[in-house]
């Protein structure tokens, strides 16, 4: 793990960053303005799997998945997923990288805090394993298994959770960083 925490520490400057964050950013806009709309427009009001960070039951897939249509589904799944498997890894490299330039600005390289710079690779994890889940319901629909429906609400918690704590840990990076360079 060490080795790890070092060949970040090493690799994260702000070109770096900047490499990872805009082509994250550049999907996360095109999903949040296009893809998602397109697939909210079939869901009646109803939040879609990837915008309920606190889960969803069966019966709430369920009705999801019937007031999504036939059209709405394909939506989700072809062009709304296809995007979602490019993001979670372009968020958790850059996001990794950028815990880990803020992180050097203001600790020194053998601090353990180095460790929670590993929390967005976690939320990216999670985020492919929902997507995952949630490509399988879409491609097995009609049929529908509590146990799948389960596993991807598990998923979807799991990566919000990170996701959340990532913003806290950023949130807290760059208030270190502003209070050491103002005892300066």
């Amino acid at each position: 793990m060490n080795r790890l925490l070092s060949y970040l520490q090493r690799r994260s400057t702000g070109k770096a960053v900047l490499a990872f964050f805009i082509p994250a950013m550049t999907v996360y806009f095109v999903m949040m303005l296009y893809t998602i709309p397109q697939v909210e427009a079939h869901a009646q009001g109803m939040k879609i799997f990837d915008l309920s960070p606190l889960g969803y039951s069966f019966e709430y897939a369920n009705k999801l998945l019937l007031t999504l249509g036939e059209e709405g589904r394909q939506s989700y799944m072809y062009r709304q997923l296809p995007l979602d498997f490019l993001y979670p890894g372009l968020f958790a490299i850059s996001c990794t990288l950028l815990l880990t330039w803020l992180f050097l600005k203001s600790r020194e390289a053998s601090s353990k805090v180095f460790y929670l710079c590993l929390v967005p690779a976690f939320a990216g994890l999670f985020d492919y394993l929902e997507n995952l889940c949630i490509f399988s319901i879409l491609w097995t629909y009609p049929t529908l298994s509590k146990t799948s429906i389960a596993l991807a609400s598990t998923m979807t918690i799991e990566k919000s959770t990170l996701t959340t704590c990532f913003f806290v840990l950023l949130l807290w990076g760059i208030a270190s960083l502003f209070f050491r360079r103002r005892d300066k």
